[in-house]
């Protein structure tokens, strides 16, 4: 019997959704379970607590192999080549990426798009406490919320990590074929 081709789950929804959080519920769900696999971003950020990613220099992003990358927000963002084969092995592979990119992996991975988002108020407060952009920053982030995701499932992220990490990890047991 040959393996399906595996299924490239992109997460997709504004900033302080709680994607990173729910993605970090629906892994620790998973535990255990072999076929599913959440790459580290490689970011031209720093370090912090809120993201777990590999922080590098531009010049450091620039000789790594990417199985998708994009520009958002003057900063470099991929996900590494090592997913192209836990993808052909048939794994479930997770990640965080930007809208922008959603047209470009459709079009070269089996896909399944997942927005996780919150009520513009619940976006705002996260956006405030996270101290990172000034009101005028939130004001616009939260604009660019509004517009379509083109997402084929919707997780509003307003109740506890936990359920909405359960809801998640569900859809990625149906992405790989399981109940």
């Amino acid at each position: 019997m040959t393996a399906q081709p595996g299924c490239l789950v992109l997460i997709v929804g504004p900033s302080g959704a709680g994607k990173d959080t729910v993605m970090r519920a629906a892994r620790e769900a998973l535990s255990g379970t072999s076929g599913f696999l959440f790459p580290r971003r490689i970011i031209t950020r720093p370090a912090d607590d809120a993201e777990d990613h590999l922080p590098v220099t531009p010049a450091e992003f620039a000789t790594h192999a990417f199985a998708l990358s994009w520009q958002a927000h003057g900063l470099s963002y991929g996900i590494p080549a090592t997913i192209l084969a836990a993808l052909a092995a048939g794994d479930v592979v997770v990640a965080n990426v930007s809208r922008a990119v959603v047209a470009e992996a459709r079009r070269r991975f089996r896909c399944h798009v997942v927005e996780i988002t919150a009520s513009a108020p619940v976006l705002a407060s996260r956006l405030a406490r996270r101290g990172r952009e000034t009101e005028a920053d939130i004001a616009a982030r939260l604009a660019r919320a509004a517009a379509a995701s083109g997402a084929d499932e919707t997780i509003v992220n307003e109740t506890t990590p936990a359920a909405a990490g359960a809801r998640l990890a569900a859809i990625l047991r149906r992405c790989a074929g399981g109940s």
